[in-house]
Formats: C-alpha cells, sequence, structure tokens
C-alpha cells in the first residue's frame, strides 16, 4: 500500500511512534520507537536480542501508531509485515535517527550491541 504525503511527513518527523508485535502466546506487545521511511516502507531501528527483534522473526505482523509530537490527537496507523531484517546499514541508520530526534551525530552503539532495521511493508493505513 503506497503511503500518502501526510503520512511520509509524520514518519519523517521526529515524532514518537509505537510498535506492537505479537509475543509468542499471541499476547501484544507495546515499544516506543524512532521512525523513519525510505518512502514505500516504515523503518524502525532496533538491537538484535531484544523483544520486538524476536518477535517479528517469529510472526512479522506488527501495528504502529504514530502521533504528531505537538499534536498527538493526529496520529495515523498502519498495519504490515515486517518484510526484512536489515542489518547492512543499520549503524549509519541509528546514527541517522539520533541527528533526527536528539541532534547528536551519533548514536554511540556499543561493540557488543548489533543493529538491525526493520523494514515493515504497510498493508492497512488509517488516519492519513
Amino acid at each position: 500500500m503506497p503511503l500518502s504525503q501526510r503520512v511520509r511527513a509524520m514518519l519523517e518527523a521526529p515524532n514518537i511512534a509505537h510498535l506492537a508485535t505479537l509475543m509468542p502466546d499471541g499476547s501484544p506487545q507495546v515499544s516506543p520507537v524512532w521512525v523513519d521511511t525510505d518512502g514505500t516502507h516504515v523503518l524502525v531501528n532496533t538491537a538484535t536480542g531484544r523483544i520486538k527483534w524476536s518477535n517479528v522473526r517469529r510472526d512479522p505482523r506488527v501495528a504502529i501508531d504514530v502521533t504528531e509530537r505537538d499534536n498527538p490527537y493526529q496520529m495515523v496507523t498502519i498495519r504490515g509485515r515486517v518484510v526484512e531484517l536489515r542489518k547492512t546499514g543499520a549503524n549509519a541508520h541509528i546514527d541517522k535517527l539520533a541527528k533526527k530526534y536528539t541532534g547528536r551525530d551519533s548514536y554511540g552503539v556499543k561493540p557488543d550491541e548489533h543493529r538491525v532495521v526493520l523494514v515493515i511493508e504497510p498493508e492497512t493505513v488509517s488516519g492519513a
């Protein structure tokens, strides 16, 4: 499903998102995340070993809400699937997000931390 200009703008702005993944028993797990887009997909950066990473490896279905930072009543909900767990470029991507959200040039990835980008293909978009 193509992302509208408004949805892309919300993903490109420094708005906090909430990512819902599914636990092994089917219950939801929600994490606040930094969010990005390549124009087609929703991009979320995480580290291997985290709950959301483990959940999407087992079940790629996700939902993500993005609310405008200055007006939390303006939001968009995207449901879709993680279609790729991208390791290449993940450290550069988290540095890009750190600049967007904090103004810092580097996130400060720890030597034993392995970053990965969750590439989410939207299936439904509401509030757009």
